[in-house]
């Protein structure tokens, strides 16, 4: 399997993926799944600009992803996907039996969300939904970077 990571970060495409875990599942190619962006020439190309040349960037639809993500399964390419917020992952994950481990790298303040660790904060919906991807079989851990070792949703949920 080429997919090598599914990580939740409100920052998407930034040096800690493209250097930290770009190096250590020695990613070709990045596959960043948000409606806004896929939809805004602009801010495919501002976050293209974060990513080195010789690794590939695309961007998907969550409509879209089901047939991306398949492709990046049955590719030779190693493939980091990236989504920025809870509801967009759960989502994904509705769509499609691909996903199997998620990363929740950094998700910041914001309403009514809570410090579950230094860099996650969430609101108890989405905890709720992060159970919910668990009870169908998604590992859920939480790593801000790979040198650290992962904290299992129930140690923070």
């Amino acid at each position: 399997m080429s997919l090598k990571l599914v990580r939740l970060d409100d920052r998407l495409i930034h040096g800690q993926v493209v250097v930290g875990w770009g190096n250590a599942v020695a990613a070709d190619r990045i596959l960043l799944i948000d409606d806004d962006v896929a939809a805004n020439d602009w801010e495919r190309e501002l976050y293209a600009m974060g990513v080195p040349p010789e690794m590939e960037v695309a961007f998907a639809t969550v409509d879209d992803c089901v047939d991306a993500l398949e492709q990046s399964v049955n590719s030779k390419q190693r493939t980091i996907v990236l989504v920025g917020d809870v509801n967009t992952l759960v989502r994904v994950c509705d769509a499609t039996d691909v996903v199997k481990r998620v990363n929740i790298g950094g998700i910041h303040e914001g309403d009514g969300r809570a410090k579950r660790l230094a860099y996650v904060f969430l609101t108890d919906e989405e905890v709720q939904a992060l159970k919910k991807l668990e009870e169908k079989g998604i590992e859920v851990t939480a790593r801000d970077v790979p040198t650290t070792k992962p904290i299992p949703l129930e140690d923070f949920a």
